[in-house]
């Protein structure tokens, strides 16, 4: 008859060792680094804190809702979308091409032979490098310089979310294809078919459902990153968001966080629209 330690014994989970093992290699590694960046969260628990913090969330009650007010926001947000969805429609149109360049799925030379030609990987290689060099850089640096050559105001924002997306997009959309079924790509390259022609009608079916989502995710993303280029100078909501913290109006700060939640709201309810029409 068993008894409840051998019950016990034969019911353990058998990974159990590494895991605590692998947590304990984390909390070493992570440790230092925690020490090295200076993170220490009681501050936030210090009594001045505390006090400041709950000063500045008693100004947030009642939210700013003055007719003036509310069309400036509303203005202002529309400011934020044009320019989060300019900037990826600029993004896609680099990222596209980039795409077909990128991906050895849709590359010629490897039809036959199975290898793609040395000439033709090295240049699909320096497509990748521009793509890492475009991503590497964050919007909100993009930002930063080309305020200072194009001046205050959304279209450096727009400029530096197509910089950066268009690295972001055309390296996810790659890593995509290339794990995709490759037979619909390999049979209509083989009968003379294009590049464009391929990816349109064999690889992009079977990845359409991703492709939509990561760029309506991305799109989501360019939202934010709008309203935080707006702080230093792009326009939209993040703009208004400072100058109310400069003035410490917590309630039209309120207000506009707010919006801005419904902002993302709605674009995850289009993301999930979009993925069910896929479906």
């Amino acid at each position: 008859m068993s008894t409840p330690a051998s019950l016990a014994m034969t019911h353990r989970d058998p990974a159990w060792r590494s895991r605590v093992i692998g947590f304990i290699v984390v909390l070493i590694v992570l440790w230092p680094m925690l020490v090295f960046a200076e993170f220490k969260p009681w501050i936030l628990f210090d009594e001045q804190s505390l006090r400041a913090t709950w000063k500045f969330l008693t100004t947030f009650f009642p939210p700013a809702h003055s007719a003036e007010f509310l069309h400036m926001v509303a203005a202002a947000t529309w400011e934020t979308v044009a320019m989060a969805t300019a900037g990826m429609t600029l993004a896609l149109l680099g990222a596209i091409p980039m795409t077909l360049l990128a991906t050895e799925r849709l590359s010629v030379s490897r039809l036959g032979t199975g290898r793609v030609a040395t000439v033709a990987k090295m240049f699909r290689q320096l497509v990748r490098w521009l793509l890492v060099l475009l991503r590497s850089v964050p919007e909100l640096v993009w930002a930063l310089l080309l305020v200072r050559i194009v001046g205050l105001g959304p279209t450096a924002g727009v400029l530096a979310i197509a910089l950066t997306y268009c690295g972001m997009l055309g390296k996810v959309y790659a890593d995509i294809l290339e794990s995709s079924d490759s037979a619909a790509c390999d049979t209509l390259l083989q009968n003379g078919s294009s590049r464009l022609a391929a990816f349109l009608y064999g690889a992009l079916p079977s990845s359409a459902s991703e492709l939509v989502s990561y760029t309506v995710y991305r799109w989501e993303c360019a939202i934010r990153g709008s309203v935080v280029m707006g702080f230093v100078g792009a326009g939209g909501l993040g703009q208004r968001m400072d100058e109310s913290m400069k003035m410490m109006a917590g309630d039209e700060l309120a207000t506009m966080l707010l919006v801005f939640v419904l902002l993302v709201a709605c674009a995850d309810g289009v993301s999930a629209l979009l993925r069910r029409r896929l479906e």
